[in-house]
């Protein structure tokens, strides 16, 4: 394989936008001048007029596989991935069975050892019941512990206080939260069903799986992590009240307790039910505008340290179901990165902001062994983007192996056009490399 000099590209990485040449030999970076000489055995890619990033770090996605392969696997939706701009991924434990065996999380290696198109790991779920086999985890073979506070897929709940406080004592791993009181949730929903049985409007998804069934969830969670010093990272931010309990005022690598919020947040509102229904149905439930403009703040502010999808397709079969049967989630990882920057566009965020949050911060705060930036001698997993080149999202061109988008006939102004993964060219332009270029993370702890 040739090596690869990518010519004039516009960088953004650690906090500054410079034009530059890259030359990539092997798996890694080898340079980062003004100017390369190009030579005969180098790949050529001239990047005039394009911008070139670190490769995404999804922290945040469900695959599906194995166990619900109808709704994706692991394959179909990390070549959907690095379209998207996503070189490495951290995938949830939710799936059948569930991640919370040691067995099952090697099972789940093996499969993306042999499918993966991006960089993968796992996270582990923890139970009431499996805490044995969470102390038997090899730290640096698992990207984290990942507990639902509230309802999951599939029969993950902590709902026992002292299993909980247990874990967080007795495990060093970064622990990964899904945070919603079930109670005040089940309450809620009672309350609608006896208005409208299983055919609750949409709308209503708010208010069912509510602020106050967020906030009350989070705030006992940081309580138990400052009791613990444990290491904490809440999953999705959802609300104004959420984002004010995070601190900014020292860097990421001092915090012991973090937060990131998903793209969804940032992008829709409660006044979007009533065009897209249950397309915008996800846990935590998208909320008011109000609180949209509250996780910008704490976006940009750095009270929220991380941006990620929470990619989870199923079926439009599944989706057209009613309320009660119709499942959350949807599938975001390919069009994660182009609605940030639809964001920058919109004057809503740097790219710097974007890079720092979807690049920079999911590789430190995990440890990610030579991810996450554009270093000499680190990975090269790379993305091209054209900022001049607007499509059109629609079923000719969603990767999912679910074939729908909540992004469907919305226009993005900026598109991925080359993604590099562990130095080889993955994605050009629609056209992916047949071979899965895909590696085990590697952590440095």
């Amino acid at each position: 394989m040739s090596d690869i000099l990518i010519k004039n590209a516009r960088i953004v990485n650690e906090g500054k936008i410079f034009k530059s040449d890259i030359l990539i030999k092997g798996d890694l970076i080898s340079d980062i001048a003004n100017h390369i000489p190009f030579e005969s055995q180098y790949k050529l890619i001239d990047a005039s007029n394009k911008v070139l990033i670190p490769g995404v770090i999804d922290d945040q996605v469900h695959f599906r596989e194995p166990g619900l392969t109808h709704k994706a696997t692991i394959n179909s939706e990390s070549k959907a991935a690095i379209a998207g701009g996503v070189t490495s991924f951290i995938e949830m434990p939710n799936t059948i069975p569930q991640t919370t065996t040691i067995n099952d999380l090697d099972n789940k290696f093996e499969i993306a050892n042999n499918n993966s198109y991006a960089n993968y790991s796992f996270m582990f779920g923890g139970t009431n019941d499996n805490i044995e086999e969470i102390k038997k985890l090899d730290a640096n073979n698992v990207a984290a512990l990942k507990l639902f506070l509230g309802s999951s897929t599939g029969n993950m709940l902590v709902d026992d206080q002292n299993i909980l406080k247990k874990i967080f004592e007795e495990t060093n791993l970064l622990i990964a939260v899904h945070s919603e009181d079930e109670k005040i949730i089940n309450k809620n929903l009672n309350h609608y069903k006896s208005k409208y049985g299983n055919d609750i409007p949409f709308k209503y998804h708010p208010i069912i799986r509510s602020e106050e069934a967020c906030y009350e969830s989070t705030i006992k969670i940081i309580k138990l992590a400052k009791q613990t010093g444990a290491r904490l990272h809440v999953f999705h931010l959802s609300t104004k009240s959420e984002s004010l309990l995070f601190r900014n005022d020292v860097p990421l690598k001092d915090k012991k307790i973090t937060s990131e919020v998903c793209v969804h947040h940032l992008w829709f509102s409660d006044e979007d039910y009533n065009e897209k229904q249950s397309l915008i149905k996800w846990n935590p439930a998208i909320k008011s505008k109000h609180d949209r403009e509250a996780l910008w703040e704490a976006l940009n502010n750095d009270k929220i340290d991380i941006i990620a999808t929470d990619h989870a397709p199923h079926t439009i079969e599944e989706k057209s179901k009613k309320y009660l049967e119709c499942p959350s989630g949807g599938p975001l990882v390919q069009h994660g990165l182009v609605s940030m920057i639809q964001h920058y566009f919109n004057n809503k965020i740097t790219l710097e902001k974007i890079v720092s949050k979807m690049c920079h911060n999911p590789a430190d705060l995990f440890q990610i062994n030579k991810r996450g930036y554009i270093r000499k001698g680190y990975f090269a997993d790379l993305v091209l983007i054209d900022f001049n080149k607007s499509w059109k999202v629609d079923k000719s061109n969603i990767l999912y192996k679910c074939n729908w988008s909540p992004f469907e006939n919305y226009i993005f102004d900026s598109k991925v056009t080359h993604t590099f993964i562990n130095g080889k060219l993955a994605y050009n332009d629609g056209n992916f490399d047949p071979v899965p270029h895909g590696k085990k993370l590697t952590f440095i702890r």
